[in-house]
């Protein structure tokens, strides 16, 4: 689909990346002329062009300096209705004061197809490249946590974000392995969980898939930055305005779950909230549960398939309360410069 600025988006760009449920996107946030939406995840700026075709402006945020860098071109051709900035979308009622009051927010959860594609990136073994898998590209990496972790904490990383069943086996061969060479490569470090668990011709993922997944969620804090998200733009909504999130996997559906069950009442709130304030609601759901892609789409765009998408609209109460024993996060290490086994 042809839309504002396209002839400035980076040569093969837009072929690298689909923007999943699209039109159900738009259908959910309703944008339009006038209005100011943040794209929380601009990436390669599928949904911004879009919100940017019905007329309202767009403040977009990406925690990826070289998305940030790609998309300058389209900012400068906008004219003003579009700003970029590069940070974390945790922080996103913070950008909202440099621009004003949004009447809609639009989040896509989790790792880009362009990060996924370019092997220096780290994020995928199925191109060789660094162990890095940072979204920010500064902080510690993928190979500092592997190399410096204590083994019982690689294993309860791999075990509850990476839902690994070989957990403290794979975290057991990393410490043995790193004593004498340090993993520096993806797929180095594919190999060596593959001699270890084995591979079932019968499964079609690879053995290393849930503790890649598992170290791109840690390294970027991404079920931290959600949780924080979505009180943001609790707090930065307006009354009206519209919240849509789209995750791709049972962890993060489960946060946006329970915080629009929780901010709506219709979860039972927060046993630590006074009654009074759990009838408070914050957010109407909008629609009944989730919003998953057609059979056309997820054919069309294999990414798509484990989409899901939830939105509520801001009523005009207060923001409540923030109590984030309510989405189950685990009690994962921090990592340190000084962390060793």
């Amino acid at each position: 689909m042809a839309g504002p600025g396209d002839n400035t988006t980076p040569k093969g760009q837009n072929e690298r990346h689909i923007p999943v449920l699209l039109e159900e996107v738009i259908a959910a946030l309703q944008p339009a002329t006038g209005q100011l939406i943040i794209d929380g995840t601009f990436g390669a700026g599928g949904y911004t062009r879009r919100i940017l075709e019905t007329g309202a402006s767009v403040t977009a945020i990406d925690r990826d300096p070289s998305a940030i860098e790609a998309g300058r071109a389209l900012e400068r051709a906008l004219a003003g209705r579009l700003t970029l900035v590069q940070g974390t979308f945790s922080t996103l009622d913070q950008v909202a004061l440099l621009g004003g009051v949004p009447d809609g927010i639009v989040l896509d959860i989790g790792v880009s197809s362009m990060q996924i594609d370019e092997a220096e990136r780290g994020f995928s073994f199925q191109k060789d490249g660094p162990l890095d898998m940072r979204m920010s590209s500064s902080g510690p990496s993928a190979a500092d946590v592997v190399n410096r972790l204590k083994t019982g904490d690689l294993a309860r990383i791999f075990n509850f974000l990476g839902e690994e069943r070989h957990a403290g086996r794979i975290a057991r061969m990393i410490e043995k392995r790193r004593a004498s060479e340090p993993f520096t490569r993806t797929r180095d470090l594919a190999n060596a969980i593959e001699a270890l668990v084995g591979r079932n011709p019968k499964v079609p993922i690879h053995p290393a898939t849930r503790v890649f997944q598992a170290l791109r969620i840690f390294v970027n804090d991404e079920l931290g930055e959600l949780v924080r998200a979505l009180h943001a733009a609790e707090r930065v909504l307006q009354p009206g305005g519209r919240l849509v999130v789209v995750t791709f996997h049972s962890l993060e559906d489960r946060i946006v779950k329970r915080f629009f069950s929780d901010r709506s009442g219709t979860g039972g709130g927060s046993r630590h909230l006074p009654q009074l304030e759990q009838r408070l609601a914050s957010f109407t759901p909008i629609g009944k549960g989730i919003v998953s892609p057609t059979a056309a789409e997820a054919e069309r765009n294999p990414r798509a398939r484990s989409a899901k998408l939830r939105a509520g609209i801001r009523t005009h109460n207060p923001p409540l309360a923030e109590d984030h024993s309510i989405y189950g996060l685990p009690n994962l290490p921090i990592f340190h410069e000084t962390a060793r086994s």
